[in-house]
């Protein structure tokens, strides 16, 4: 009999859309504000992604394991859902204002507003992908709801990828400052009102121990997980797929394609590729052994990926292959998220509890890691590329930012591999663990 109604699979996927219109709009302009209208050096905006990165490792965990303390009437994770996007609205919008001062003050303000607003990022994501995993006892609600969180979330990267720049224009254009605070102000404030619905109708089914988990305790969700420790180092590799592209798509399409216009194209692909293969994830998944999809759709990534910088060609060829690319990180996108509640329940049936914040708090920490990697590889790549705001494009700039949009995502996608030969979960075990999963549960009642 199935639980989750048509409200909360909207809204499911209405709140991923308003949370990744905010993280991409961040995502793709953060840097290029930081380094073109706030004037900070490189190196310097290296620094604070980097020490934001650093921070993040004991923020998000630390996150991860209060939700799994938490009690209350409105459940584990509701209570977070309700209050963390009026934190992450404001946060979004200082990251991109420009508050004058002295060169070292702007960077000391920059750092300040970066690292809050990704504490406030934290405070939101973990319990928001945390739920779906309480959202039904029936693995195929929870791989569905988990497929529209993906879909939700794509569409929001799209309609930033496909907008913001036309949104930049109408206020003032993507050389002005207060245009990028106006844009921010706009897309949290939509963001966040799209969040905010998913702490008024979703549901946990799935009650919490009546004794809490100690901090202690809880870690050993991961630190005696050999399946989900394997799986995590792999998704912090093919992560930077697509992180890679959002922070370099500006300089990309500016300096090689010769158009900022083009990043609207880039979304377009986007969002045709990644909805077409996480659409057609769950009946793959339903029909062959999730690591055997996750390896064949990263193996078929790395080629599309790396075929664009091999055999040159314009802006046609190359938008058409990163939509296939794209595709193909869909496909691992939907796979490895599902492949996360398989490790939950492994944890489960070894430790005798689940774990879901602990485990989806490294999650984000993963992704926010690899999306600050991504930003350090880039910072490290302007500087040996001699890039100085607005110059004219040379052959060194144009095949660096190549390099970095086609071949680092091809190599990503094939160290994702690698890891998974120590993820050894069969399809048939987890069934296993799932039923007795369940007849404990019922004997508990």
């Amino acid at each position: 009999m199935k639980a989750i109604s048509n409200a909360e699979k909207l809204t499911y996927t209405d709140s991923l859309l308003g949370q990744n219109m905010i993280y991409s709009f961040v995502t793709m302009y953060v840097m290029f504000f930081f380094t073109d209208l706030l004037r900070i050096p490189s190196e310097s905006v290296t620094i604070i992604m980097v020490a934001a990165s650093l921070w993040d490792a004991v923020n998000d965990i630390l996150m991860g394991m209060i939700a799994d303390r938490t009690k209350t009437r409105w459940g584990k994770f509701r209570p977070y859902l309700l209050a963390g996007p009026f934190v992450i609205a404001v946060t979004t919008v200082l990251c991109f204002w420009n508050f004058g001062g002295s060169a070292v003050g702007t960077v000391a303000v920059a750092a300040v507003c970066y690292v809050l607003w990704g504490m406030s990022y934290t405070v939101y994501d973990i319990p928001i992908w945390a739920i779906s995993s309480v959202s039904s006892h029936d693995a195929d609600e929870k791989n569905g709801m988990v497929t529209l969180g993906k879909i939700g979330g794509t569409l929001g990267t799209v309609i930033v990828s496909v907008g913001s720049v036309a949104l930049l224009n109408a206020f003032g254009g993507e050389r002005s400052a207060p245009a990028y605070a106006a844009a921010a102000a706009t897309i949290a404030g939509v963001g966040a009102l799209l969040m905010l619905l998913s702490g008024f109708v979703l549901r946990e089914r799935i009650a919490p121990p009546a004794k809490g988990i100690p901090f202690r305790r809880n870690i050993h969700t991961i630190l005696d997980n050999t399946p989900l420790k394997a799986l995590m180092v792999s998704l912090l590799v093919v992560n930077m797929v697509n992180n890679v592209r959002q922070v370099a798509q500006m300089y990309f399409a500016v300096y090689v394609w010769g158009d900022s216009s083009y990043v609207t194209y880039i979304g377009l692909s986007l969002v045709v590729g990644m909805i077409f293969g996480m659409a057609v994830s769950p009946a793959l998944i339903r029909r062959f052994d999730k690591k055997h999809i996750f390896i064949t759709a990263c193996a078929a990534g790395a080629v599309s990926s790396f075929l664009p910088f091999a055999v040159g060609g314009g802006p046609v060829p190359g938008l058409i292959l990163l939509g296939v690319s794209f595709a193909f990180t869909g496909v691992t996108t939907i796979t490895s998220t599902s492949m996360l509640m398989d490790a939950i329940d492994y944890a489960e049936h070894k430790l005798g509890f689940r774990g879901e914040g602990v485990v989806f708090s490294m999650n984000t920490f993963l992704n926010k890691l690899s999306s600050t990697i991504s930003k350090g590889l880039l910072g490290v790549s302007l500087t040996a590329m001699h890039y100085v705001d607005n110059m004219a494009p040379n052959e060194t700039v144009q095949t660096g930012f190549s390099a970095i949009v086609y071949v680092v995502p091809a190599v990503c996608f094939l160290l994702a591999i690698l890891p998974l030969a120590f993820y050894r979960l069969k399809p048939a075990q987890i069934d296993t663990i799932r039923a007795e999963l369940e007849n404990r549960r019922t004997a508990e009642k």
